[in-house]
């Protein structure tokens, strides 16, 4: 049995980090975490003040850090070709 690991974020090809997904789980993690911070912006800041807001997006985008670095490419600098 081949291991063909598919990456849903490829890893940037100039500095750190990830690029935008290529396969489509990667979109839907996206996809989710867009809406949930414009939920968020909805429901959290006519209610509450501004702090609960930025709180909430933090945790989201922590959330979205651990999936990058739990389906992606290894994280690293890059500094151009592959």
């Amino acid at each position: 049995m081949p291991d063909d690991k598919t990456y849903w974020f490829p890893a940037k090809r100039y500095g750190w980090g990830w690029g935008l997904p290529n396969v489509w789980q990667g979109w839907v993690v996206m996809a989710v975490f867009a809406f949930l911070v414009v939920v968020g912006a909805v429901l959290l800041l006519p209610s509450h003040d501004s702090g609960a807001f930025v709180a909430y997006t933090v945790l989201l985008c922590a959330l979205l850090v651990a999936v990058c670095w739990a389906k992606g490419e290894p994280p690293g600098w890059h500094w151009g070709g592959k």
